[in-house]
C-alpha cells in the first residue's frame, strides 16, 4: 500500500499516535483527550493531542468511527472534518450526541474518530455561459432513486446528490 510521511507533535505526550487498527485500513483511529459526558442532541469540541504538517497536495479528513455511530449514536458534525496542509494547530474533532434518550460518555484515550489522509487536486474554476449535457443532468436529492420513501418526486434541482 503506498503512503506518504506525515510529520506529527504531540501536544499531550501521553496520548498515543494515530494508529491503523488492521492492516489496509484507511483511517488511523484519533482519541480524545478529556473525559466528557455528551447528553442527547448536544455537541462538543474534543482535543486529540496532535498537531500535523501534511505536505503540500495532501488534506486530512476526520471522519466518524462507524462503531460509535452504530452503537451510540456518535458522529462527527463536520463530517467528514477538514485539515487543509497548512493548518498546525491541534486536531479537534466537533461531535454530537444523535442518540435520543441516552448520553454517550467518553474516557480520556478513547478512539473518537479517525483520520484519512489523501491526496487533493487543487480546482482551477472556469466561468462558461453554459454546462454541457449529462445523463443525469440537474437532478438532485434522490433523483437517483433506491429508496422506497424517496420514490416521489425526484430532482429539487439544487445540484447535490442523496
Amino acid at each position: 500500500m503506498p503512503s506518504v510521511e506525515v510529520l506529527l507533535t504531540r501536544l499531550d505526550p501521553a496520548v498515543p499516535l494515530p494508529s491503523y487498527a488492521r492492516p489496509g485500513d484507511a483511517g488511523a483511529d484519533l482519541v480524545t483527550t478529556t473525559d466528557v459526558v455528551i447528553a442527547p442532541g448536544e455537541r462538543v469540541t474534543v482535543g486529540t493531542g496532535i498537531a500535523i504538517a501534511l505536505p503540500e497536495g495532501y488534506a486530512g479528513f476526520v471522519h466518524p468511527r462507524s462503531g460509535l455511530a452504530a452503537r451510540a449514536g456518535l458522529s462527527v458534525v463536520n463530517s467528514p472534518g477538514t485539515i487543509d496542509s497548512g493548518y498546525r494547530g491541534e486536531i479537534r474533532v466537533c461531535l454530537i450526541n444523535h442518540d435520543p434518550r441516552e448520553a454517550v460518555s467518553l474516557r480520556r484515550g478513547d478512539r473518537v474518530a479517525q483520520l484519512v489522509v489523501q491526496r487533493v487536486e487543487h480546482a482551477v474554476f472556469r466561468e462558461v455561459a453554459e454546462l454541457g449535457e449529462s445523463r443525469r443532468g440537474a437532478g438532485g436529492y434522490g433523483s437517483t432513486g433506491g429508496h422506497a420513501v424517496l420514490s416521489g418526486p425526484a430532482g429539487s434541482g439544487n445540484g447535490t446528490e442523496d
